[in-house]
């Protein structure tokens, strides 16, 4: 199938290996000590907020699992019973490709790939742990959004689109934070799919009183991926089993696993929907992404059986904002067929996940999960929808 793509392929999900001051660089100084790393064991942590971190094992990501190198296990192909760490096998040294866009551009031309947006990875533990504190997660990912655009930019030639990190939780912090990222070049942004940051508590980022951001997002037509993070719905497992416990990709348990499925997507797609942010704004643009597309049937049927119930409380049919302003980046082992024909092809957009142990070694090996569709659909599937959510172009791209 490769040899016979006369198309641009642009990615809906690489990611990114922070370096050490990634979130310190330009932390201002009352918050600093808010991370450090320390040794334990003769092994490099990060402590946050006073708290050791097993978010991630070796956050400094000098040696890391191999791309792809978990795929089968999440493919649910574990045949001989094999802990993620034994299917991981051995890891590999960081090579500059993960750590900086002129590297990731040869990875990207060698894969056959013309563009990709790029997403962080050890960021996604800033808001799950500063949700106390909203005026203290927005500066944070201040700091955090200005370490991205020194080390990769949010527009590197055209092909490489970091998104840095927007948190509604405080409104006009948003508003500046959104400005900010506008004015350097970004094509996409970050929105953590969850509640945000409050005191006394938590609440949806889609309720009415963060509307002033909405209306700003959609006035400057940017793109909003909802990527798979810490959601804080560890603390619903914790419940069940006794602990207190983080989130940790790398220590999957039975419980965990079966409970939680898709919740924090489900509940993020159904508050967009149902508590009417996306028909109060129908041009704020949503992709859902590292979330898979499994979630999609069952979410679909929720919206039409809420519907059905009390349709005096939605200014439209569910499904229909839905289809216009959500896409999903499915995972390559889900029934993409399923999902197609709950949303068409032009709603769905190919992502490799790399170079994640749970994505993929070669991006374009997603092309046999689909070459038996339409060559109309693969070609917008496997690019042309992320050109035209992002309003660019291929020819601009190469330029």
């Amino acid at each position: 199938m490769s040899e016979q793509i006369d198309f641009p392929i642009f990615d809906a999900d690489h990611h990114l290996y922070e370096t050490e001051d990634c979130f310190t660089r330009y932390l201002p100084e009352d918050l600093s000590g808010l991370f450090r790393y320390v040794q334990l064991n003769g092994r490099t942590k990060l402590v946050v907020r006073g708290r050791l971190s097993e978010f991630v094992p070796n956050p400094t990501f000098e040696v890391v699992a191999p791309p792809g190198s978990t795929g089968e296990y999440f493919a649910g192909r574990n045949t001989h019973g094999k802990s993620l760490r034994e299917m991981m096998g051995k890891p590999m040294r960081s090579i500059p490709a993960f750590r900086n866009p002129d590297d990731r551009l040869t990875v990207l031309d060698e894969f056959g790939e013309q563009a990709a947006l790029v997403f962080p990875t050890l960021a996604s533990l800033i808001e799950v742990n500063f949700l106390d504190v909203p005026e203290v997660t927005t500066r944070i990912i201040h700091a955090f959004n200005k370490w991205l655009l020194d080390d990769w930019g949010f527009n590197h030639r055209d092909r490489i689109f970091c998104a840095p990190i927007l948190c509604p939780a405080v409104v006009d912090d948003a508003l500046r934070e959104l400005s900010f990222i506008l004015e350097h070049g970004a094509k996409v942004a970050l929105v953590r799919p969850g509640p945000v940051a409050g005191h006394p508590r938590t609440r949806s980022p889609f309720l009415p009183e963060f509307d002033p951001f909405w209306a700003a997002v959609q006035e400057a037509n940017l793109p909003i991926a909802l990527h798979a993070s810490d959601s804080g719905y560890q603390r619903y497992v914790n419940d069940w089993q006794g602990q207190d416990g983080e989130m940790s990709g790398f220590k999957p348990n039975p419980f965990t696993i079966a409970s939680m499925g898709h919740r924090d997507i489900e509940d993020t797609i159904y508050s967009a929907i149902c508590h009417g942010m996306l028909s109060r704004f129908p041009g704020v643009k949503l992709i859902s992404v590292e979330n898979g597309g499994s979630w999609v049937p069952s979410v679909l049927h929720g919206l039409d059986l809420t519907y059905r119930r009390l349709p005096q409380d939605f200014r439209e049919h569910p499904r229909q904002t839905f289809g216009r302003s959500i896409w999903v980046n499915p995972f390559w082992e889900d029934a993409i067929d399923t999902l197609i024909d709950a949303i068409g092809a032009e709603r769905v957009c190919f992502g490799s996940d790399w170079p994640h142990a749970e994505g993929l070694a070669n991006p374009i090996s997603w092309l046999s999960e689909i070459e038996h569709r339409r060559p109309d659909e693969i070609r917008r599937m496997m690019g042309q929808n992320l050109y035209d959510l992002l309003a660019t172009s291929p020819s601009v791209a190469a330029a």
